[in-house]
C-alpha cells in the first residue's frame, strides 16, 4: 500500500531517520515524530520531497515521556488529514536513550523515564491509534535491541525496560488478531561514543564480521510492514550474533 501513512517515533536522527527516508522514498508519508531534532527533522523531509517531487510527510514534536505532550502529540496525528482519510498503515516505536550508567548511580527517576519511553508511551499510542490502525489495515514494529538474556554492565535500565517493550509487543500480537505486530533487534550498529571497545568486541563474536548500518534496519521494518501475514516475530538484524552467547 504506497503512501499509506507511518508513524515513527524518534525519527530524527539515526536508525529512526534512515527508516523514515525508506519509507518515503517507497512512496508512504511518514509522521515524523521527534523530541528536539526539529532542525534535523525538516532537513529529512525537504531532502525527500527534492528526490521524490511531493510532499513526503510531516513533524509531529512531543516529549513521549510527558502525559500532556503525548495526549497532544497524539490529538494531532488523529487529527490529521491523511489519518482521518486513509487510517495508519503502520507505528513504529523507535523513539530510544541510551547511555550507560552502573546499576548503584542510576536514580528510580531516570528508570521511570526509560520506561515511560520504552513501555508506557508505546502502549498508549498503541492503543488509542487502534482505530486508525484497522481502519488503515496497518501494522506495528517496535524497535527492541539483542539484549534479551545478557547481562551487560552498567545498562540495566535500558536493557530491563527495552526487555519491557519487546513482551509488550508479543503481548499484543498474540491479543490483536487484526493488527500484525512486531520487532525489529538491531546488533552492533551505530555505535555510541561511550561503548567503541565493547562494540569492539560484540563484533569479534559476530559471524560476519562486521557491523550493521542503519539502512539494514530500515529495510527490515520496511519489510515488516508490507508483510502483513508476518505478526509475532523478532527479527534480529545482528549479522548472526544471535547465534553466540554473551
Amino acid at each position: 500500500m504506497a503512501g499509506g501513512v507511518v508513524l515513527i517515533t524518534g525519527a530524527g536522527q539515526r536508525l529512526g531517520a534512515a527508516t523514515a527516508r525508506r519509507l518515503m522514498d517507497a512512496g508512504f508519508f511518514v509522521m515524523v515524530h521527534v523530541r528536539t531534532s526539529l532542525e534535523a527533522a525538516e532537513e529529512l523531509l525537504n531532502e525527500a520531497e527534492q528526490r521524490n517531487g511531493r510532499n513526503c510527510g510531516c513533524i509531529v514534536q512531543a516529549d513521549l515521556t510527558d502525559d500532556e505532550a503525548l495526549a497532544s502529540m497524539l490529538d494531532e496525528v488523529k487529527k490529521h488529514r491523511r489519518v482521518q482519510a486513509d487510517g495508519l498503515f503502520g507505528i513504529v516505536h523507535n523513539a530510544s536513550f541510551y547511555s550507560q550508567s552502573s546499576f548503584e548511580e542510576t536514580s528510580l527517576e531516570a528508570y521511570r523515564k526509560l520506561n515511560r519511553l520504552h513501555m508506557e508511551a508505546p502502549y498508549f499510542l498503541t492503543q488509542q491509534l487502534l482505530p486508525e490502525l484497522r481502519q488503515g489495515k496497518g501494522s506495528v514494529i517496535a524497535i527492541v535491541d539483542t539484549s534479551w538474556g545478557r547481562a551487560w554492565s552498567g545498562l540495566a535500565h535500558y536493557t530491563s525496560s527495552k526487555a519491557g517493550l519487546r513482551q509488550l509487543m508479543l503481548n499484543l500480537a498474540g491479543e490483536l488478531p487484526d493488527v500484525p505486530v512486531n520487532c525489529v533487534a538491531p546488533g552492533a550498529i551505530m555505535a555510541a561514543d561511550w561503548e567503541a571497545e565493547h562494540f569492539t568486541k560484540v563484533l569479534e563474536k559476530v559471524p560476519l564480521g562486521r557491523s550493521g548500518k542503519a539502512e539494514d534496519i530500515a529495510a527490515a521494518v520496511h519489510h515488516l510492514l508490507t508483510t502483513p501475514s508476518l505478526s509475532g516475530q523478532v527479527l534480529h538484524v545482528d549479522g548472526g550474533w544471535s547465534l553466540n552467547e554473551g
